[in-house]
């Protein structure tokens, strides 16, 4: 089980744990943030929260291909959203990062804060070489975080995914090891 704390200037990115069912259920079932994201529908009920927490805990071993943190105020420890690294591919030394925060925390810098966090967890402590992410291109305040920690655009997927019917244009931004420690 992942027992990982990361922590910077205003957050504690600390393990899931199935008791963030509610607050998961409240924030991340808002449509503004289901819009955007492939795997969270909307509506999203605590049960639906509770059942994908349960996978993820119990998913969670040291060679894992998967590690999500809850993103949390370290002021109070409230739910603000979640980061990870999924699909980490030992051989090729890469992750795909993921994240949402919640629609009462935007535009406080508080993705950006947890991704450049992340981001010295997979190189530091996963000694990956590429840590890549997508966002759908409707999604620009996505974009701009990742540019921010240093990402650079690699490519457009069009029509990638379809999300409520409707194909959507993906953009893919990637940062290296070499890229990061400059």
């Amino acid at each position: 089980m992942n027992q990982t704390i990361l922590e910077t200037s205003r957050l504690l990115l600390r393990p899931l744990s199935v008791e963030d069912a509610p607050a998961m259920a409240r924030l991340a079932g808002r449509r503004e943030i289901a819009d955007t994201t492939l795997a969270i529908p909307h509506p999203y009920s605590e049960d639906q929260a509770r059942e994908w927490l349960k996978a993820q805990v119990m998913a969670s071993t040291p060679n894992q291909s998967e590690i999500i943190f809850a993103s949390t105020l370290k002021e109070d420890g409230r739910l603000i959203g979640t980061i990870g690294l999924r699909e980490i591919d030992r051989v090729h030394s890469l992750a795909e990062m993921g994240f949402w925060v919640s629609v009462d925390s935007w535009g406080q810098g508080y993705a950006t804060e947890a991704a450049t966090a992340l981001l010295h967890f997979a190189f530091e402590e996963l000694a990956l070489n590429r840590v890549f992410a997508c966002h759908m291109v409707r999604n620009p305040a996505s974009g701009r975080v990742l540019e921010k920690i240093g990402m650079r655009r690699e490519g457009l997927l069009r029509q990638r995914v379809r999300k409520w019917g409707a194909f959507e244009d993906i953009a893919i931004l990637a940062i290296l090891r070499q890229d990061w420690s400059k």
